[in-house]
């Protein structure tokens, strides 16, 4: 078989061990190398010394990472690889045959890159995954205070529609210092604007919502609670800032096309692009793309009988956010979005048909980027039309096998 490289190595990636097989010429060496910066750099001075061309590695959870940056600001080249995509070595099993493995499919180009991004890329990856942790931090912290306050008979949900508002915190603040809300200081938080002049009860119903019995002890921590959302406020503003500037000006075009999709605001595009990017030419169709992320069912057949349906794994940040906005996008009832699930929903559950409407999300974004087309919603009723049309066709079908020959203005009409 034709070698592709002369020059190349296959590493055996673990959480405290490096195993390299570096293959140059007709000649092979092993070596192992620790998990330190300090024996990585050495690993990739080895490497540049040997002259050597391609550097290819599994993708053993996060312990790649570290090492594929070094050997990139080395100059190397690397690939990283899906453990899936090689065949197991046959025998007994070790690290050295599996880093010989390795090199030797990579000498004879039998390997197929994952996609890695550019370092910019990565690193605007980190800071939108980092976002959505501490947005997800806030929206517990939210949890266990309308839990706090239940606890304490506040029912503070069925007066204000956003419980970290405006006007929901400065009647906390009051009721957090001890002090009770009655009629005379709801009038004057009113007049001075701190709470909204109409909300979603009367003013009789709001006072007797709020003024529940609240100890001492759940009165600290609803001091601490309020003291972390707010510092998580402060951080998420802080990243915002940063992944502003972060942002290349092709990224941030891009996002202001692709949150025209109905379900995908600015975070959402922004997360999206931050995974795949704005380059769509690394995905040859919508559905080497749709593959990628694990959004498309996947193929167990054997004896011409289904086994399993499910989709693989993906990059999960993509596919929790795809997820979360089909959920948005099925609330509006005159999007396509809202046809589509209704209609898959009824024979294949919401769990299937929640996927079914992220996948095609994500295959408008496609379609977006790649042809810079803009976004049109086909509505609700494209499904009903669609099927009146195949269902009048079907039925002028099983007429003329039973002899019925239609006239000839309606075969002009129907062909």
């Amino acid at each position: 078989m034709k070698k592709i490289y002369d020059n190349c190595c296959g590493i055996d990636v673990h959480k405290k061990l490096m195993v390299c097989c570096f293959i140059h010429g007709r000649q092979q060496e092993v070596r192992e190398f620790g998990a330190t910066t300090r024996e990585l750099l050495t690993l990739a001075e080895w490497l540049l010394l040997g002259g050597c061309q391609m550097v290819a590695m599994e993708s053993t959870g996060s312990y790649w990472k570290p090492l594929y940056n070094i050997l990139e600001s080395s100059g190397l080249a690397a690939m990283v690889v899906n453990a899936q995509h090689m065949k197991a070595v046959p025998g007994r099993k070790t690290d050295v045959k599996d880093s010989e493995w390795i090199a030797d499919l990579l000498q004879h180009g039998l390997l197929t890159a994952s996609f890695i991004p550019d370092k910019a890329q990565r690193e605007l990856r980190e800071l939108v995954g980092y976002r959505k942790s501490l947005v997800q931090d806030k929206n517990r912290e939210l949890n266990r205070l309308q839990k706090m306050l239940e606890g304490a008979n506040i029912k503070l949900s069925g007066t204000v529609r956003d419980i970290n508002g405006k006007s929901a915190r400065a009647i906390l603040e009051v009721l957090v210092s001890g002090d009770a809300i009655d009629s005379k200081k709801y009038d004057e938080m009113v007049a001075e604007k701190k709470i909204a002049g109409q909300l979603k009860a009367s003013k009789e119903q709001i006072l007797d919502d709020i003024n529940g019995i609240m100890s001492p002890l759940q009165r600290q921590m609803m001091r601490v609670l309020l003291s972390h959302i707010d510092e998580l406020d402060d951080h998420i503003k802080e990243l915002d800032d940063q992944i502003d500037n972060h942002m290349k000006p092709d990224e941030k075009q891009a996002v202001e096309a692709i949150k025209e999709v109905t379900g995908l605001g600015v975070d959402s595009a922004r997360i999206i692009i931050s995974v795949i990017g704005t380059d769509m030419d690394r995905f040859p169709t919508d559905a080497h793309l749709a593959s990628w992320a694990g959004m498309c069912p996947g193929d167990n057949e054997s004896a011409k009988k289904r086994k399993s349906g499910k989709t693989r794994k993906g990059n999960k940040l993509l596919r929790t956010t795809l997820i979360t906005c089909a959920h948005s996008a099925v609330n509006n009832k005159n999007s396509y979005f809202y046809a589509q699930f209704r209609r898959i929903s009824a024979h294949r559950g919401s769990k299937r048909a929640y996927v079914a409407v992220a996948h095609s999300m994500l295959i408008a974004v496609y379609h977006i980027l790649k042809y810079g087309v803009q976004y049109h919603d086909l509505g609700a009723g494209y499904y009903d039309q669609f099927n009146k049309e195949r269902k009048i066709n079907s039925y002028l079908k099983k007429l003329k096998t039973l002899g019925w020959e239609p006239p000839v203005a309606m075969e002009g009409q129907t062909a």
